[in-house]
């Protein structure tokens, strides 16, 4: 069997999840640092625009908001962070958190939400799975 790395095993996790569910435009994973892991669809380096999730500065907004999420929910003592969920007038933002890292997920506004976020959840137990987290 062919040796795979983590990049590929993480990219085709968000393939699927893409696949999986109508409505979600992109998804990145990124590390608790606020660097990017691994974005789909993949970002193009001559148009860094075409797909705004994989560019850095949005991975380090993910990273910020995951860290003032976990901070108010353990000020209010709330517990562990089970998902941000950021929602705008044309979208929706899902942040699930997956070990050391989290993956963020921009949806679509009619997007069925509820099948969306079963299937990031599900999602990001496998990108904690393949970063060993």
């Amino acid at each position: 069997m062919a040796q795979q790395y983590r990049s590929e095993l993480l990219e085709r996790t968000l393939k699927t999840l893409h696949i999986a569910v109508d409505g979600v435009k992109a998804s990145v994973v990124v590390n608790i640092d606020g660097l990017l892991v691994a974005a789909f669809p993949p970002g193009n380096e001559d148009n860094p625009y075409e797909n705004p999730t994989s560019s850095p500065q949005v991975a380090a907004m993910s990273a910020t908001l995951i860290g003032l999420a976990e901070r108010t929910l353990g000020r209010l003592a709330q517990g562990e962070m089970q998902r941000l969920l950021i929602e705008g007038e044309h979208g929706v933002i899902v942040v699930y958190p997956a070990g050391r890292a989290s993956l963020a997920v921009l949806v679509d506004k009619q997007a069925r939400l509820s099948h969306i976020l079963y299937a990031a959840k599900k999602a990001a137990a496998e990108v904690e799975q393949v970063l060993g987290a």
